[in-house]
């Protein structure tokens, strides 16, 4: 057992859940694989502003990775404790390495209790899963190489953003390429040539549904691929009101706003060794995808410091190789939906490597192109709002420093979200194709990839990514003045948070005005390229 010649894991400690019963014991004999986060050879290269430095991906992995020798350590030390352990893989150019044993082994290994409990899921429903509390250990040797030990407790780690519209609520709805025109993405873009990925923690889509939905659009079905990861896979018609409807919003959003890109679809176990396993392997593909998409996610009071810091570092290895990683602001409002009474944000909305995307309510003429108004999205008690505010657990990023964010819930100054806004309203939301069924969904969910078609089809007409796009839009921002290329939502609140003049914490910068952006953007130094 874990004592002398242990050290706790910093990072890993796991809060007990609210209202669970301590639960029976987990199988001694059940098997087990877990994720291994090892650290980097050395620091990831930052310019003076704290951007990760563009690489290729052969040199991201080969010197910002992790080292052989470290791993090999890693391995020595686990199988050598006597307990069955096996390295199962091990990849030092993403620092992972997964191993499995039974459930005693690797308790006895990490120092820790599992059990099996029951908590509510991201439905709704009931989900039973391993549960574990307090800090983890591991073995004094590998003390400072081993930074996160994921998936011993398997509970689901992320809520899908997004809302499908109540008939009664419904007041107007457009098509995503509708939307994608009323803000003026760029003429003579598709997409083409661009890759966008995709992150599913559950749910899936048959390919019928595509080929409907884009014909009933003109369009011809994008090439979408799905690729399983840690078990999961691809299952449609299961959930047509819960995680199908994300799927499918995320595809076809993402598809019709880009037709021309290829859409690789990522499906993982919702949890947080899935996750990073989800989009690790997402940034690390070839090609690298111009944007990757997240739909998902959880309040930072619900993630251990170290797969906050894993999946962090997975999204800073995407900005490396230039790729976008969009991901929805919550919608829960400025709580995130925590009962504590205190203001909340979602992670990993509050890396400060995403392109935090925050939601509105659009009125618009898709005749004409026409928007009557445009505010925060705010539908009240138990309708949902967008998400936004300042985070507790990242710093106030360099290239936001002068964007006039408030002082974090805890004191202090601390990453403002979201960055940028689009339509998520469910009132005025999206018409998509969900299990042969037509209907509006609307939530930050649909911001996510509205925003990665916008990535991709700026990257085709720059002809290079566009990485960490933060540091080009914030460039020269000032507290309470718009930014161009962006319009400013100045009406509305997110329940602790009211919008304004200038970056707020409920639209961030505003929404796109395409044409400008990319003209915006152009007119900037463009990151070198990776070889």
């Amino acid at each position: 057992m874990p004592g002398t010649g242990f050290v706790q894991l910093t990072g890993s400690g796991r809060q007990p859940l609210a209202g669970i019963g301590l639960g029976a014991p987990v199988d001694p004999e059940q098997p087990i694989e877990v994720t291994l986060v090892t650290r980097r050879a050395a620091p990831l290269p930052r310019t003076a502003a704290g951007v990760p430095v563009r690489l290729s991906r052969d040199d991201l992995r080969r010197s910002y990775g992790s080292s052989a020798a470290d791993q090999d350590q890693v391995a020595q030390i686990l199988t050598g404790l006597g307990l069955g352990i096996q390295v199962t893989s091990a990849d030092p150019g993403s620092r992972r390495m997964t191993i499995t044993g039974t459930a005693a082994a690797l308790a006895s290994a990490f120092g820790t209790e599992l059990r099996v409990v029951t908590s509510q899921g991201p439905s709704g429903a009931d989900v039973t899963h391993r549960y574990r509390t307090g800090l983890l250990q591991i073995p004094a040797e590998l003390d400072g190489i081993v930074e996160a030990v994921l998936g011993l407790d398997d509970r689901p780690q992320a809520v899908p953003h997004f809302r499908f519209a109540a008939q009664e609520q419904q007041q107007v709805s457009y098509t995503p390429p509708q939307v994608a025109e009323v803000y003026a993405f760029p003429a003579g873009t598709d997409g083409t040539g661009q890759t966008i990925a995709i992150i599913e923690l559950g749910g899936g889509f048959g390919q019928s549904d595509l080929d409907t939905y884009f014909s009933g659009l003109g369009l011809a079905t994008p090439s979408v691929t799905a690729v399983g990861v840690d078990g999961a896979s691809n299952v449609a018609g299961q959930d047509p009101q819960g995680a199908d409807g994300e799927v499918l919003l995320d595809i076809e959003v993402a598809g019709s706003v880009a037709p021309g890109a290829a859409q690789v679809v990522y499906f993982a176990p919702n949890t947080d060794q899935g996750f990073v396993d989800a989009v690790t392997n997402a940034v690390h593909a070839q090609p690298t995808p111009a944007a990757v998409s997240i739909s998902w996610g959880g309040p930072e009071s619900s993630w251990t410091a170290q797969s906050m810091n894993a999946l962090d570092q997975a999204i800073a290895d995407g900005i490396a190789l230039g790729a976008t990683v969009t991901v929805a602001a919550g919608d829960n409002g400025s709580s995130d939906g925590v009962s504590d009474g205190q203001p909340h944000v979602d992670f990993p909305a509050s890396s400060p490597h995403a392109l935090a995307c925050g939601g509105t309510s659009l009125q618009a003429n898709p005749a004409t192109d026409a928007i009557t108004s445009e505010t925060v999205w705010n539908d009240g008690s138990g309708g949902g709002a967008t998400g936004g505010g300042v985070s507790v657990q990242f710093a106030l990023p360099a290239w936001q420093a002068n964007a006039g964010v408030p002082a974090a819930p805890s004191g202090g100054t601390g990453r403002g979200v979201p960055d940028v806004a689009g339509n998520a309203d469910p009132a005025t939301g999206y018409q998509v194709l969900v299990d042969g069924q037509q209907t509006v969904i609307g939530g930050t969910s649909a911001v996510a990839p509205l925003w990665a078609a916008l990535a991709s089809r700026l990257a085709q007409a720059r002809g290079a990514s566009l990485g960490l796009v933060q540091q080009a839009i914030y460039a020269g921002v000032a507290p309470g003045a718009p930014e161009a290329g962006l319009r400013d939502i100045i009406q509305g609140s997110n329940g602790a948070y009211s919008a304004g003049p200038g970056w707020d914490p409920c639209t961030g910068l505003g929404v796109p005005e395409g044409g400008m952006l990319l003209t915006r953007l152009s007119a900037q130094a463009q990151p070198a390229a990776p070889a």
